[in-house]
């Protein structure tokens, strides 16, 4: 008899952690270009001559890309299918050599406005790769196994910004120079290591796991979808949105508040360390760019903690729920971060990345483990892309406002910046505790029955 706070869904093969390991990997290749996004791009844009304030704006080449591509990438996923190809597969290799392209040619530009083509190039590619892979996980392992596969991405994910950020540091050792453009040779040698990384991590994931083919069922629907319907991935958007549950509305604003945050955060944590720490009296000066390299560090640091913690989340959140986990782990950001503009220490300034780099552990798994409870498994790929709408918004919004609130409210000053992303992540604690974490699902075999707890917390049951 099947307990009423459980789903009961087609068995799927269980997997090793070996396994589980190598479908992941290529989520490494990803997020080291990400990584480069988040420490090196920004830099860039203050060597070739962009002004702090002017920094929201030209991020916005990421969140648009994410507002648009990410959710048509899934919808089409779900009404894919080639047995040489699979599902998933054809969209994050394709994204994965795009990413292995702009970040091969990313140290060559020479001008502001070269550098924002290259990184809108970057991110529509990133965002091509990403959704998939999410919707990947969901498809390939059993319910018990999701919240594994989740955090094993998050684990590759700091492993892979780790690398990107600590590369920075490590090639400013060994290449000195700058070239012609005035980006150091470092960031050269950085970016072609992004490069290979990009592209073979993910190649490798796609070789060693196989995707569960569609029932013969399935497959008719995809195909009865693709024929009858113009602008069919469009309007499956469109009525996912609609149907959306209400729970996983309710994670919107969530994610509202912690991700408008971190993007204030990337933007400003080289010059915020640069002020509090190094004392750098502009950004053309020797002291930046040492600040610039730390920064990197900095960021890796928490990243260290990111893929140390990702699997001791997992238990937590089966011990006392995905909900509370995170709510918790979006204090400790809080916490860090309202403690950080006021390290001086460039030593001490790692501290505060302990409590930073278990949010960050969080962010990028735990809210997963409850959103696929939430939606029917036929429709993961284009709710992982409206979860990455929830995720793309806020940070949209913050390049065409936080420019003002930067200058008019916080004083120009880039430790109050991070001040302010801690006050945020704060509010995005508080919004977590109205979430109604949706029920487990188990694991079952030769059963038919379809998936119902999407549909009770649609209705609100």
């Amino acid at each position: 008899m099947t307990q009423k706070n459980t789903t009961v869904i087609r068995h799927k093969p269980m997997m090793n952690m070996r396994q589980i390991l190598l479908m992941n990997l290529g989520f490494f290749g990803i997020q080291y270009s990400f990584g480069m996004q988040q420490t090196a791009i920004n830099p860039i844009y203050s060597m070739l001559g962009a002004k702090e304030s002017e920094l929201p704006i030209l991020n916005m080449a990421g969140p648009i890309t994410g507002l648009l591509i990410q959710p048509i990438i899934g919808a089409m996923s779900d009404r894919t299918w080639s047995d040489r190809w699979g599902r998933r597969k054809p969209y994050f290799v394709v994204g994965a050599i795009g990413c292995s392209i702009c970040l091969f040619l990313f140290p060559f530009v020479s001008a502001v406005w070269m550098a924002v083509l290259l990184l809108w190039l970057l991110d529509a590619s990133n965002n091509t790769a990403m959704e998939p892979y999410r919707a990947f996980i969901a498809d390939r392992l059993p319910p018990s196994q999701t919240a594994k596969g989740f955090l094993a991405q998050s684990f590759f994910a700091g492993l892979g910004i780790t690398l990107a950020n600590v590369s920075m540091f490590l090639f400013e050792h060994i290449w000195e120079g700058t070239a012609s453009s005035g980006l150091p040779y470092y960031v050269f040698g950085a970016f072609m290591l992004g490069s290979v990384c990009s592209i073979a991590t993910v190649l490798a994931s796609v070789l060693s796991t196989k995707e569960i083919p569609p029932t013969p069922e399935e497959l008719q629907r995809m195909r009865e979808k693709k024929s009858g319907e113009r602008f069919g991935a469009i309007k499956e958007i469109g009525s996912a949105i609609i149907e959306m549950p209400k729970e996983l509305r309710k994670l919107g604003f969530v994610y509202l508040f912690q991700w408008y945050g971190m993007f204030v955060y990337w933007q400003f944590i080289t010059p915020a360390i640069a002020k509090s720490v190094f004392h750098a009296p502009n950004s053309e000066s020797e002291l930046y760019k040492e600040a610039t390299t730390w920064a990197g560090l900095l960021n890796a640091s928490y990243n260290v903690v990111t893929f140390m913690v990702a699997f001791g989340l997992v238990s937590l959140a089966k011990r006392h729920g995905a909900k509370w986990v995170h709510t918790a782990s979006l204090i400790c950001a809080l916490v860090s971060l309202l403690i950080l503009p006021h390290v001086t220490n460039k030593f001490l300034v790692f501290l505060p990345m302990i409590g930073f780099g278990i949010s960050w552990a969080s962010l990028l798994g735990v809210p997963y483990i409850m959103a696929v409870r939430m939606v029917p498994s036929n429709r993961y790929g284009v709710y992982m892309g409206i979860l990455n709408m929830m995720i793309v918004l806020p940070q949209l919004l913050e390049t065409v406002t936080f420019g003002w609130v930067y200058e008019n409210l916080l004083g120009s000053n880039p430790t109050n910046a991070i001040t302010f992303t801690g006050v945020l992540m704060g509010l995005g604690a508080i919004a977590m505790t109205w979430i109604n974490e949706p029920p487990t699902i188990r694991d079952m075999d030769g059963v038919s029955a379809p998936p119902k707890v999407a549909e009770d917390f649609k209705e609100g049951k």
